[in-house]
C-alpha cells in the first residue's frame, strides 16, 4: 500500500461523498481501466473496497464515491465524519474484478452508489467510440451522484435516469432496458442486492448467456446467525484443528489460533481471503466464486462462509 492525501472532499448527493485523492510521494499511478478498485484503509483502521470512478491510461489521482451506511459496520461513517481535505490514508494499487469485455454493444446498469464504476464504464466506452446505453436507477434525484455531470456528459443522450419519486422520470423497465440477447452484446450491472438480482433474473427470463452478462457486489453475506452451526478447520500442511463456534467466523477462528490470512472485505466480495478445500463441504454465502467454483466445493471464503459437513480439510 502508499499513502495519498485527500485533495478534495466534495458531497456528490445526499449521504454521498466523492474523494479525489493524490499520491503523498508524488508518483505517477499505473494506467487502470474501468470497473477498477482500491483498498483503502481508513483513519479507524478499517479496510475497504472502493470502485474508482475514472479509467486512467496514468496519472495523479484517484476519485472514489463514498455511500455513508447507517447499517454499515463503521467504515462509511468514518468516511464522512473523519477524513478531511488533507487528511493522510493508506491505499493499495488499483485492482480489476469487472472489467469491460470488448463488444458491439454494452448495456450498463447501475442502482444507487452503483454508479460509481459503471460512471468509469460510460467515459471509457465513448471513449473508445463504442456503442452503449446507461440506465441509472436511485430513490431520489437528491441520491443520485454524479447526476448532473450526466447531464453535461458527451454521451447524455445515452443517459436515462430512473427515479423512484419522480412522476416524470421513465418508470425503470429491466426488461425493456436489457432488450433480446445477441452475442455481441453485454450487460454490466452494479448496485444493492435487491436490484441485482432483480436485473439477472429478468436477463434470465430473456435467455441472456450468463458469459454476456457482468455484475459487481458492494456488499456480502450477513453476519453468522445464532442457528450457526459449529464445525472444524483441519489444516492440512500444519496438522491442526480449530474448531469454529457458533456465531465466529472460519476466519476470526483461525486468526485467534495465530493464523495469518489474508482479509479485506470480511464479506464475500472481495475474494481476499478464499482458501483451497481439500475435504468437506463448504456452505458457501459470499458473493465472489462463481457458480460454477461453488459447486465444485473446491474453496471457501473463510470471512462469511461456513461448513456443511462437520469438518472442512483446507490446504494450510
Amino acid at each position: 500500500m502508499f499513502a495519498v492525501r485527500v485533495h478534495q472532499k466534495i458531497e456528490l448527493a445526499v449521504d454521498i461523498v466523492s474523494l479525489i485523492l493524490v499520491p503523498e510521494d508524488g508518483r505517477i499511478l499505473p494506467p487502470h481501466a474501468a470497473g477498477a478498485h482500491i483498498d483503502l484503509q481508513l483513519p479507524n483502521c478499517m479496510l475497504r473496497q472502493y470502485s474508482l470512478c475514472r479509467a486512467y491510461t496514468g496519472g495523479q489521482d484517484l476519485e472514489i464515491a463514498i455511500l455513508r451506511d447507517p447499517a454499515g459496520r463503521g467504515g462509511s461513517a468514518c468516511a464522512h465524519r473523519d477524513v478531511e481535505v488533507g487528511s493522510r490514508l493508506l491505499v493499495g494499487a488499483p485492482r480489476n474484478l469487472f472489467p469491460l469485455v470488448p463488444a458491439a454493444r454494452s448495456v450498463l446498469l447501475a442502482g444507487g452508489i452503483g454508479i460509481t464504476p459503471i460512471l468509469a464504464m460510460a467515459e471509457e466506452l465513448h471513449g473508445q467510440g463504442r456503442e452503449f446505453e446507461l440506465h441509472y436507477c436511485a430513490r431520489s434525484a437528491d441520491r443520485a451522484a454524479y447526476r448532473d455531470e450526466l447531464g453535461r456528459a458527451a454521451f447524455a443522450e445515452r443517459v436515462r435516469l430512473h427515479f423512484d419519486d419522480a412522476p416524470a422520470s421513465p418508470r425503470f423497465d429491466a426488461a425493456r432496458a436489457l432488450g433480446a440477447p445477441a452475442a455481441d452484446r453485454h450487460l454490466y450491472v452494479c448496485g444493492p442486492e435487491g436490484f441485482i438480482r432483480h436485473v439477472l433474473q429478468v436477463a434470465a427470463d430473456l435467455g441472456w448467456d450468463p458469459a454476456c452478462i457482468h455484475f459487481e457486489h458492494f456488499s456480502g453475506a450477513a453476519a453468522p446467525a445464532p442457528d450457526d452451526g459449529a464445525f472444524e478447520l483441519r489444516l492440512a500442511r500444519r496438522g491442526i484443528r480449530v474448531p469454529v463456534p457458533v456465531g465466529v467466523s472460519a476466519a476470526q477462528a483461525l486468526l485467534d489460533h495465530g493464523i495469518e490470512i489474508a482479509l479485506s472485505c470480511e464479506q464475500g466480495v472481495c475474494g481476499a481471503c478464499v482458501l483451497p478445500v481439500l475435504e468437506g463441504i463448504p456452505e458457501h454465502r459470499d458473493v465472489f466464486l462463481s457458480s460454477a467454483e461453488k459447486a465444485a466445493n473446491r474453496c471457501f471464503t473463510p470471512c462469511c462462509s461456513r461448513a456443511a459437513t462437520p469438518h472442512l480439510l483446507i490446504d494450510l
